[in-house]
Formats: C-alpha cells, structure tokens, sequence
C-alpha cells in the first residue's frame, strides 16, 4: 500500500483537502493537488504519479473527463473519477476514456481505498500485458517469418511487415477480411524424379497474382489462429539443383553400364541384346511383384550388366557352335564370380556385384558358384535367375536354334519352387500373359 503515489484533482478546496488527509492516513503518497484540467496535465508530467483521482465537474474550459483522456492517452496514467453525478450521459462519456474505477461523492475512507487498490492492482497487470504485447509484437516484426493472426471467426486481426509483403496485403486493408481471402495457398505432389524428394508443397498465391513457394505451421488459439510462414524459394531451387544433378548422374550411371554391356556383344555378338532383354524382362517383373520404382530400376540394371563376367571368357567359347565342352562349361561357370570381382568396389545405389554374383544360384542348391538356396539367395538374383532364363530359352544361341517362348514358361512353371522363385514365375507369367510384355 505504501508507495503508491496519487495525483488529485478537486475544484473544491475542502473536499480536496478531505481526500489529501485520507490518502495520508491510509498510507499512500499525494503528488500533488490540482483544481483545473489544465493543471492536472501538467502536475502529472512533473511527478507522474502511480494513479489519479479526477473529479469529473472541474473549473474552467477542460472538465475531469477531457483531462483524464488526454493524461491517459499521452501518459499512461490510470484515472479513477470521483462524482456526485452518475446520470447515464455522464457515464457514457466516462466509459469512453476507459478509467479504472469511480467513487460517488460522499464517500469513506474504506470505500476509497477499496476502490485505490482494485484499481492500481488493474493498471498493474494492464501494464504487464501491455508490455507483454509490446515485446511479442516487437518479436513478430522482427522475425524472418511471415505471422497472420486471425479471431474466432477466421477473419485476419494481425500481420507481421513480412506477411504484408508476401502476401502483397497491408494490414489496414486485410484487418477482419476472411483469413482464406488474405492467405491464399494450393497444395500439390511436387513432381521429382525420386521418392526423397517427394513432397508436398505448400504456394502462397499473392494479392497481385505471383506464386510462392512456402512452409507454413498452424498454431489454434482458444479465439482463432496463428499461421506462421516463411518464403523457401532457395531451398525448392537447391531442392531442384540436387535432383537435376542426380539425374544426371543417373544418366551418366546408365551411360557406363551400356558401354559395359556393349563390350560383352562385341565378343559374343550372338547374344547381342540379351542382357537388355534381360533387365526389361526383370524390371517389368519386380514391378508386378509390387517393388517400388527405386528397386526396379536397380533390377534394369543388374539385368544391364548381369553377363559382365564374360569378358574373361575365351571368345572362341562363347562363339563355338554345337553342343559346349565340360570344359568350357565350367568356364563359362566363372563368370557370375568374375562379375563379381569387376562390380564389388563400384558404389551403386543398389547390391548390384551382389546380384550378379548369384543370378545362377537355384532354390534347391543346384546353381553355382556358392551352391546357394532358397531365402540365402538375394530377391534381386532370384528375379533375375527368372528373367535370364526366360530370354535365353526363347532367344536363339550358335548352339541351339528356333527358340520359343512356350518352352520358356514350361521351363519355369516345372521348376516353379524348386529351382526358381515361386512369386517371380508367377509375376513372369502375368506379365506376359496378362499385361502383353514383349521381349524384342
């Protein structure tokens, strides 16, 4: 209680000095006694004290209700009137000044420290939220973020200087426009060329019509929303750089693995497209099996490149016509290891040395070079084992001529779960039946 300092502004001497001697007694500091409006402004620029207690009829041109607007709105100060008049007009225009309390003339000491201290303790947290605003508000000019506040009702009540400019709004013109009028945004998939990329993006269309890309968060209030957004054009162009260049580098990627498959048709031109075939047909199974496009176009190419090993093979072994040696076969046995050796220090985006490595593996053992079975054996060899079995059978070799596709699927459908993958037989089959694949 003690401390509070009080202005009074009383044209009537006595009752002025009343109220000055109950101030003492109760505790509180008087600033200063004022008998005009005039001199209550200046009297509170000089001391500034914590209240004032305005009597509402004063002497001369500026009664207790213009004096107390004008303290208020240039000082800050918090008024309490004091009146023996409380007709409805003259309150009217006192709610207006928005003052902290009133007391009718008479009154008693309790009565006027009752209303004292409601009312220092409202200009008290007035002030802390005041503050509060003040430094929330010097924080969202200051942010490099864009803030739309919107009420209850969704209509716009605050903007930050970088919401105005992204969204081409002032807040003088958007202030309790509809929010969905002022931030205006489309969702769309961003199309890019693999699934880390994939997104959904968030663009800001401006009042003059531009589009922006941003990202936003969504706060709710318990009367409206806070929508917080930033401007991340730089990011979706680097976003794009680095897609562009994975590109081509992809494209380079496939460039080398068809100069590699290249090699292997110089030396064994009677296979020339085999392996193309091959990783078409792999493809086009793992796809029906449901492998998404990352998988997929890792089976292209191991399917590309999957015969490598035969660059160590003799030239006059993978020409000979007629029926191949023991011999031979067990050279030309050595190629899935070969390939395996050339691929193994290659950093792919996919198992691909392993995967060449097994594609002669068989369910049951039989296959070589390790002798594998069934789940040992890589998803990826296993569909490629399918593939390359399929185009070599129905395909035409120096040593076997007039191949046909029939023979391919009886190959596969006897050995179905035996030597070769149960779910990669049927894909094959779907796909050449149901989904008119071709090898060509």
């Amino acid at each position: 209680m003690s401390g509070i300092k009080i202005l009074i502004v009383e044209d009537e001497a006595i009752v002025a000095k009343d109220m000055e001697s109950m101030l003492r007694s109760m505790g509180y500091e008087v600033s200063g006694v004022a008998s005009t409006g005039a001199a209550a402004l200046r009297l509170a620029e000089e001391a500034h004290p914590d209240l004032v207690l305005m009597d509402i009829v004063l002497q001369g041109d500026m009664d207790g209700i213009e004096a107390a607007a004008k303290i208020w709105q240039s000082l800050g100060i918090p008024v309490i009137y004091i009146t023996a008049y409380a007709d409805k007009n003259t309150l009217g225009r006192a709610k207006v000044t928005e003052p902290f309390g009133y007391i009718i003339k008479p009154f008693n000491e309790r009565d006027l420290q009752t209303v004292i201290e409601m009312a220092y303790y409202k200009s008290r947290m007035d002030l802390q939220l005041r503050e509060r605003e003040a430094w929330l508000r010097t924080i969202l000019w200051s942010i490099g973020d864009g803030v739309i506040a919107a009420d209850e009702q969704d209509r716009v009540t605050f903007m930050n200087p970088l919401a105005e400019t992204l969204t081409g709004w002032d807040i003088d013109s958007a202030r309790f426009k509809p929010l969905r009028e002022i931030f205006r945004v489309r969702h769309s998939r961003t199309s890019v060329f693999e699934d880390l990329f994939q997104q959904d993006e968030t663009v800001l269309l401006s009042r003059d019509g531009g589009e922006l890309p941003v990202e936003t968060t969504e706060t709710p209030l318990d009367k409206g929303r806070v929508i917080v957004f930033r401007d991340i054009s730089e990011r979706v162009r680097a976003d794009r750089e680095i897609r562009e260049g994975w590109a081509r580098l992809r494209q380079a990627l496939e460039g080398t693995i068809q100069a590699f498959a290249m090699t292997i048709e110089i030396r064994d031109p009677h296979t020339a497209g085999h392996q193309r075939r091959v990783a078409q047909l792999a493809e086009a199974i793992g796809r029906e099996m449901g492998l998404n496009d990352e998988a997929t176009q890792g089976l292209r190419v191991m399917g590309n490149i999957h015969d490598i090993g035969k660059i160590f093979v003799p030239v006059e072994i993978l020409n000979k016509p007629g029926k191949i040696s023991s011999l031979d076969y067990t050279i030309i046995q050595s190629h899935p290891q070969a390939g395996y050796d050339i691929l193994k220090n290659i950093h792919f985006p996919w198992p691909v040395a392993k995967a060449v490595l097994q594609h002669h593996e068989r369910l049951n053992g039989s296959g070589y070079p390790a002798g594998l079975c069934g789940e040992d054996i890589m998803l990826e060899a296993r569909i490629l084992s399918v593939a390359d079995v399929v185009e070599a059978i129905s395909a035409n070799r120096p040593y076997r001529f007039n191949g046909e596709l029939e023979l391919a699927f009886r190959e596969i459908m006897d050995n179905r779960g035996v030597l070769y993958d149960s779910r990669a037989v049927d894909a094959c089959l779907r796909v050449f039946k149901e989904k008119n694949f071709r090898l060509d």
